[in-house]
């Protein structure tokens, strides 16, 4: 069964959309009749509509999503995607990159919800749509700083999505899975390449476009929710060779 999603008319922002992901979405929303609206610290070279901010400036998110609002007048879809994957062991970790790391991880998904989620309400009607990661719950090998942030971000959708599930604004996660996008590539090569590709595969960005889209629109009558895209296949390697 084929299914198309229609963004006509409706403004979804991306944060960290200039490459990834994001990237790959913001192409999607624009081809489906909508308009995709990245904010990022470097504008997306395809010429996607932009506004310049980087996340871990509350201010500078607040500024942004005012500039959104005042040029199109509404805000139908976040997606909170912006992230950063530096690799340190614990005993290692240093405290500007562990500081750095929650601050655009976390706090950037925090203070890009209070700026657009009162819209939202005011209207009662708006998706939001936030990144996790397999990470959170099993951790890796030097990446203590992108899981915990990726936890938290769990908990805090959540307790969002049920604060805001009376104004009849959802929100919603999604665990994409290991996805070859810019960031991946710098933080796993060699070793760590081959494990991810040898256990459950990696995907595309254009793998998670379906699942956005699916949670961004109406269809999605469901808040609080963990969606969960794997190559599930690639578990069944070792079965069928």
């Amino acid at each position: 069964m084929k299914a198309a999603f229609d963004a006509t008319g409706e403004v979804v922002l991306i944060t960290g959309g200039a490459q990834g992901i994001g990237a790959a979405l913001a192409k999607a929303v624009n081809a489906a009749g909508g308009t995709a609206v990245v904010l990022d610290v470097a504008a997306p070279p395809d010429g996607t509509a932009f506004v310049q901010a980087d996340v871990a400036d509350r201010s500078a998110v607040v500024a942004a999503v005012d500039e959104v609002l005042a040029r199109y007048g509404r805000i139908d879809g976040l997606v909170a995607g912006a992230a950063v994957q530096p690799r340190s062991a614990v005993l290692e970790l240093d405290a500007a990159e562990w500081t750095r790391t929650l601050q655009v991880n976390l706090d950037g998904v925090v203070w890009a919800c209070q700026a657009v989620v009162p819209h939202m309400v005011a209207r009662r009607s708006g998706s939001v749509v936030v990144f996790t990661s397999g990470m959170a719950s099993s951790g890796y090998p030097g990446a203590a700083a992108y899981a915990a942030s990726k936890a938290a971000l769990v908990a805090f959708a959540k307790t969002l999505a049920a604060e805001v599930a009376a104004d009849r604004v959802r929100v919603n996660v999604v665990a994409p899975g290991v996805i070859d996008t810019e960031q991946f590539r710098g933080a796993n090569a060699g070793a760590d390449r081959e494990h991810w590709q040898d256990t459950i595969g990696i995907g595309d960005p254009d793998d998670v476009v379906g699942p956005l889209l699916f949670l961004l629109s109406d269809a999605a009558a469901m808040t609080g929710s963990t969606l969960t895209r794997e190559r599930a296949f690639a578990k069944l390697k070792s079965f069928v060779e």
